[in-house]
């Protein structure tokens, strides 16, 4: 997959304040704040910055955190992960694989099959409804 970078500027121009702060800054919206924590809508969840689908609508699901939760990424390779140690913590941070763009972390107190919880920003997504 081919990488996009842009500069900061270009970043700036072409995303809201709130997008930019937690896609290129690394922060956190608030619980129970972002458009998408509570949506149920049947579709494909993309990358706020660069568009790349990252999470399927069958996958979320209610953890009760206040954000988008999902047990599994839409498509391999599309999400990446590295070590965060912010904060005083240990961490996993999940981020675009094409652009970057820093989306949440990764917990290991999912559901089945994985086990894993992608814990994500509202303003890192875009919501795409699926065609019929």
């Amino acid at each position: 997959m081919e990488k996009i970078v842009k500069t900061e500027a270009e970043w700036r121009a072409q995303l809201g304040d709130e997008q930019y702060r937690v896609t290129r800054e690394g922060g956190t919206e608030c619980a129970f704040t972002g458009a998408l924590w509570d949506d149920h809508r049947d579709g494909v969840f993309h990358c706020v910055c660069c568009d790349l689908p990252l999470f399927d609508s069958r996958t979320k699901f209610e953890s009760g955190t206040g954000w988008p939760s999902f047990f599994d990424p839409a498509q391999n390779g599309h999400v990446v992960s590295r070590e965060d140690l912010s904060y005083g913590m240990r961490r996993v941070e999940v981020l675009c694989a094409r652009c970057d763009a820093h989306l949440g972390h990764v917990f290991p107190d999912g559901p089945k099959p994985t086990g894993l919880r992608y814990c994500i920003n509202s303003a890192a997504l875009d919501f795409h409804p699926r065609a019929n």
